[in-house]
């Protein structure tokens, strides 16, 4: 145990919700709107018609066939419980409107600072990354302190130049992984042909040897990923809805979520890294 950090394949258990330690934040705190993702409106603040008085989600099993697709791919990475319990020691939002208000707004803030912990926790157990290791660590324990922080001050973190801080970290630690990847192999390079940006929506990579890609940011929606080969490429805030996964190579990818699964598609041919669980909806 270093500073706080485990070091163990199993780094991102750390930053897994619990929702019985949790108020139901996201199914209140947060608004959504009537879309193919969400069956209907909810202002931020106000509970989801579909949560019960014991936090629960009554269509849990069925938010895809009940029109709230969106709710399957959000993800807090254990903000929820760490507001509940830690920030707020325990007193439910339904207790105080005062109560209410302040966790409503500390929510989204924990929720950003807790994703930067579970990626800075990543980018630690990169043995590619080791020169960068005190500089991570120290990102790492710097964020985690923020996330301790009192209420009142928890909202005045201005997170946008926290997020940049961090941000460049994990994008050179990526790249010392990435650029290890394509030396092994100097053909990739050369032969490699994609399209650029991070527009990538219903892009065809079906059969590709996307070995050290970075898909940092870009809109992956419904692209054909097929039997792609997709071993360390960075997937840091990539959006995968409904991107065909089924027979890719995903081990050994960084930066990516359980939540970014469960938003593509997939089957049981599709390798994923042993800290995941493949979604129940792949086809097998």
């Amino acid at each position: 145990m270093i500073s706080g950090i485990q070091e163990s394949e199993g780094y991102y258990s750390s930053w897994k919700p619990d929702c019985e330690k949790c108020f139901g934040l996201c199914c209140v705190a947060l608004p959504f709107g009537k879309s193919a993702e969400f069956a209907e409106d909810k202002e931020g603040g106000k509970p989801c018609k579909n949560l019960g008085e014991d936090n629960r989600c009554g269509i849990h099993q069925h938010l895809r066939t009940k029109g709230y697709k969106g709710c399957t791919v959000f993800e807090c990475f254990g903000a929820g419980q760490k507001v509940s319990q830690f920030t707020f020691k325990g007193v439910d939002w339904r207790d105080s409107p005062t109560v209410a208000k302040d966790m409503f707004k500390v929510f989204p803030i924990m929720q950003q600072l807790h994703e930067m912990l579970c990626y800075l926790d990543e980018a630690i157990q990169l043995k590619a990354a080791k020169g960068l290791r005190a500089e991570l660590i120290n990102a790492f324990n710097e964020t985690k302190r923020l996330s301790e922080l009192e209420p009142e001050e928890l909202i005045d973190i201005f997170i946008p130049a926290h997020r940049a801080v961090v941000g460049e970290l994990l994008l050179k630690a990526s790249e010392l992984l990435r650029q290890r990847a394509l030396s092994e192999n100097s053909k990739l390079i050369k032969g490699r042909k994609r399209k650029k940006g991070s527009d990538l929506i219903g892009a065809n990579f079906r059969n590709q040897d996307l070995r050290g890609e970075s898909f940092r940011g870009a809109w992956l929606i419904a692209a054909d990923l097929r039997n792609a080969d997709l071993r360390n490429v960075d997937f840091i805030g990539a959006d995968l809805r409904d991107a065909d996964l089924s027979g890719a190579d995903l081990t050994g990818s960084i930066f990516l979520t359980q939540i970014q699964l469960n938003a593509a598609k997939g089957d049981m041919d599709t390798k994923i890294p042993p800290v995941f669980t493949k979604p129940a909806h792949w086809s097998c």
